[in-house]
Order: C-alpha cells, then sequence, then structure tokens
C-alpha cells in the first residue's frame, strides 16, 4: 500500500486546501508545502530502497476495482518509473515555494485553488508513472488534463483561454486515439492470453500478438504519446500553453507531463509491440532528429524567454526519443536519465524566468539586458541554468545527453553525427539569450524595477541547481537504478528478434 499512500498524500492535501476559507491564503499555502514535503519523503524512501537488480516490478500491490472487465487498481514501480517520480515530488514543493507570492501578483482567481490544484496534480503525476494495469494508467493520463486545464485557463496570461482549450484538445484527440488502441488491446488478449481478457501489463507483455494488429495497435498509443511528449509534428500546442502558464505550471507541464509521453514509449510501447517498435523506428528516428533541429531553430529566433525555452525543450525531447529506439543499453539508459535531468533544468530555467518577468512585467527579451549589474547572484542562476541546458560537461545534462548519441552512434553512426550538430544550436540560443538579457547596460526600466534574487527564490532555485551539478559528478546514484529496468525492457527486444538487438 505504499504507493496508494503517497498518491493519497497530496489528493487528501489538496482536499484540505480546497475547503479552507478563501481568505486564510497563508495557511493554504503552509499546508501545500508541508504535504508537497512530506509526499517527496515518501518518493524519495521509495528509490532508495528500491532493488535495483530484481527483477519486475517492485512495491506492488492489486486490487480489484472494475471485476466485470478484470480492470485492477493495480501500482508498481521498476527502475524507470520510480526515479521519475523522485523528480516529480521534487519539484512540486520547489515550484510551490517559487510560487509563492504569484496568485496575488496576477490578480486572479484564489491561493487554495491555485495551490489545491497543483496538489492534485501531484497526485495524478504519481499514478501514471506507477500504474501497471493499463486501463488505469489511461485513467491518470487523462486526469492530469483538469488540473492542467485550469492552472493554464484561471491563472495564466491574457490568452489563457486560447491556451488552456488547444492544450485540452489535443491532449484529448491523442487520448482518444489510445482509448482505441487500449481496446483492441483488450480485445486481442481476450482471444489470445492464456487468462483471459486483460490489462495488466505483465500480462500483455507476454501476449503473443501477430506483428499486423501490433503495428495497428501501436499507432493508437504512438500518437497519444506523441502529443503528449512533443514532438513534431504534434507539438504546437506547447508554446502557447507555456507562454500563458505561470512559471510554476510551465515548469511542471514540460518538466513532468511531458514525460509521460516518452516514458509511455519506452515502458509500454517497446515491451508490449516490440516488432512494432522496430518497424516504426526509422520513421520516428527521423521525427525524433526533425525535432532536435526544429525545436533549435525556432528557439533561436524566439523574442519571448518563456516560448525560447519552450522550443528548446521540443528539441531535447527530440534526443530523448532518438534514444529510445535505437534500442540500444546506453540510448535507453541516456533517454530514461535525460527525462529527470531535462525536468530539473528546463524547470530551473522556467522559473528563473519567471523571477524575472515578475520583476519587470514581461517576458520578452528586449525588455531586459544589463541584469547582471542590478542583480548579480541572479544573472549568475541563469547562467547556470542556461549551462545545464545546453549540457555543459560536469552537469547532469550532459551525461545523459552523452550516453544518448553513443547508443545511437552504436547503430546510426550517420544519425548521431547529424544529431550532434543539434548540441551547436543550443549553445547558441542559450548563450544569445544570456548575452542579451544579462550582459550590456541596463536601462533605467531594467534599474528600477529588476531586484536581487530573494532567500525564498534562492531556496526554490538552489536544490534545483544542486541536483543538477551532483547528478553530473555522480550519475551513477540515477544510473544505478535505471539500468537493470533497461536491460528488462531490452531483454523483451532480443526475446522478440531471435536474441539480436
Amino acid at each position: 500500500m505504499l504507493l496508494t499512500s503517497l498518491m493519497l498524500t497530496p489528493l487528501v492535501g489538496a482536499i484540505v486546501v480546497f475547503a479552507l476559507p478563501a481568505a486564510r491564503t497563508l495557511l493554504a499555502k503552509q499546508i501545500a508545502l508541508v504535504v508537497a514535503t512530506i509526499t517527496t519523503a515518501g518518493a524519495v524512501y521509495v528509490g532508495v530502497s528500491l532493488k535495483p537488480n530484481a527483477k519486475g516490478m517492485q512495491f506492488t500491490e492489486s486490487h480489484s476495482w472494475i471485476p466485470t472487465f478484470n480492470i485492477n487498481w493495480a501500482l508498481g514501480v521498476d527502475g524507470i518509473a520510480a526515479v521519475l517520480i523522485v523528480m516529480a515530488t521534487i519539484l512540486v514543493p520547489l515550484v510551490i515555494v517559487a510560487s509563492w507570492n504569484d496568485v496575488e501578483r496576477i490578480g486572479r482567481g484564489t491561493v487554495k485553488g491555485y495551490f489545491g490544484l497543483i496538489l492534485l496534480l501531484e497526485t495524478f503525476m504519481i499514478g501514471v508513472f506507477a500504474a501497471t494495469d493499463l486501463f488505469l494508467f489511461y485513467v491518470f493520463f487523462e486526469a492530469m488534463l483538469i488540473p492542467v486545464y485550469f492552472l493554464i485557463g484561471r491563472f495564466g496570461g491574457p490568452q489563457r483561454a486560447y491556451a488552456a482549450m488547444k492544450f485540452l484538445l489535443y491532449s484529448l484527440v491523442g487520448g482518444l486515439f489510445m482509448l482505441a488502441s487500449l481496446i483492441g488491446l483488450y480485445i486481442v488478449s481476450m482471444r489470445t492470453g492464456s487468462s483471459g481478457a486483460s490489462f495488466d501489463f505483465q500480462t500483455l507483455v507476454n501476449l503473443n500478438i501477430d506483428p499486423a494488429t501490433q503495428k495497428m495497435l501501436f499507432l493508437g498509443f504512438f500518437f497519444a504519446f506523441a502529443v503528449k511528449a512533443p514532438m513534431v509534428p504534434f507539438h504546437t500546442w506547447l508554446p502557447d500553453a507555456t507562454a500563458e502558464s505561470t512559471p510554476g505550471t510551465a515548469t511542471l507541464l514540460v518538466g513532468v507531463l511531458d514525460k509521460v509521453g516518452t516514458f509511455g514509449m519506452l515502458h509500454f510501447l517497446l515491451p508490449i509491440f516490440p516488432e512494432a517498435s522496430r518497424f516504426y523506428a526509422p520513421v520516428i528516428i527521423t521525427l525524433a532528429v526533425v525535432s532536435i533541429f526544429y525545436g533549435a531553430l525556432l528557439a533561436i529566433g524566439q523574442t519571448d524567454m518563456m516560448r525560447l525555452v519552450a522550443f528548446s525543450s521540443i528539441s531535447h525531447f527530440g534526443f530523448i526519443v532518438l534514444g529510445i529506439f535505437v534500442f540500444s543499453a546506453q540510448g535507453l539508459s541516456g533517454s530514461t536519465f535525460y527525462m529527470v535531468n531535462h525536468g530539473f533544468s528546463t524547470g530551473a530555467l522556467f522559473l528563473v524566468v519567471g523571477f524575472l518577468a515578475s520583476r519587470r512585467g514581461s517576458s520578452m527579451i528586449a525588455d531586459f539586458g544589463g541584469v547582471t549589474r542590478v542583480a548579480p547572484i541572479l544573472s549568475g542562476v541563469i547562467l547556470l541554468a542556461g549551462l545545464s541546458s545546453l549540457a555543459l560537461p560536469g552537469m547532469s545534462s550532459f551525461v545523459s545527453e552523452f550516453l544518448v548519441l553513443l547508443g545511437t552512434f552504436s547503430v546510426y553512426q550517420w544519425v548521431a553525427v547529424v544529431a550532434t550538430t543539434g548540441i551547436v544550436l543550443a549553445a547558441f540560443y542559450i548563450l544569445w539569450m544570456y548575452q542579451r538579457v544579462v550582459t550590456g547596460e541596463p536601462s533605467q526600466e531594467v534599474r528600477d524595477t529588476v531586484t536581487e534574487i530573494s532567500p525564498r527564490e534562492l531556496a526554490a532555485i538552489a536544490p534545483i541547481i544542486a541536483l543538477i551539478i551532483a547528478l553530473g559528478v555522480f550519475p551513477q546514484a540515477a544510473l544505478r537504478i535505471i539500468n537493470p529496468a533497461v536491460q528488462q525492457v531490452l531483454n523483451v527486444e532480443q526475446i522478440s528478434n531471435g536474441g539480436q538487438k
């Protein structure tokens, strides 16, 4: 019951926060922070207690939910799911601290509504990574849309209604494709499974699904995951959603929710549809490389820092998908580690951009310049977050990017060479943004509005920077948990191809 308890903690916290009188703003913040911190401690316990070399899922639990269709409340984690849950639950309390005064500054909605939605979202984020019943996974996959829709639509910028609706429609359409394939997979399990119809992950992995059926069912799941990831050409909702979100919402949206797409590809598609995964791999790898360059090139041309970080994430997700579909141990480990590192590095960028925007009342690059003259510590934090995003050696993102490229080179040398040039573009758009925002002579408006980073803001961003550096120096802390889970995925791939990678 450990994973269920982990999910119930933020859910109960959300109910308590929602039930508070609207005037009790400080109490709502304090309860949200305490509950999120307790949840983080529980997730870290799960991570450190995981037995790296154990086979299958750990901390498993299963309770009958809808017996007519053999649907269960089934939870469990392997190394891949565990590190993503830890990453998500670390970000939530830091987002709460960083967003402490955002609702008052925005002047819309209620404090209890904002922080209650964040706790509700955390419940679904834990559930989607821990679900081992595929129908339960689908429920959490769709349920996440509800708090995010209101976080954008209620607390976002001037175009918040448009951005929230666009996000919702894209996600719902993707979810419908997944539902169609999910029903098809259930019917296949009914006909071919030795134990009858089931949504159980391990049962579905062991099904003998013919290649033609795999190819059809694969597409429904992949479309939903590609929208969520987001991959080109299913990405257009992301820049609008992040530009109109609060920095805290953008951090959770891109840092955690979008990882559900790549997590689904790695955790579900490869083991359940191994032949289809290999059949579609050349097309998906092509789309991944296109995403790397498309996201980077559009990031270079952005005038809004929030949109720049959003397009840079499209490029980063291209690397993650690339590592998954080259089917090598280094590539899969690198992609999983990349998901974690991208959550921290992009979260840091969104938060520091939010700090600047809250002072200046704008996230437009042209409204800044010379920030280092008036806020040198804040400028240093911006530099560290930017260097992590461009994968500077010594930071965790470098290790994951290196593993992805190494795994790709071992299978497709020319793809790895082409993808490597995307790193050059990343350096260009990050350093060019830094130059325009931080260096130079500050205008009078910058001198009047931009102040040094506050202790509260530093408390929110410092742990992320510390983790980025710590995992860069000692990546084995995460990789020792990730690698055995990756090997289990590869074992399914090898069995389905006569022992050949």
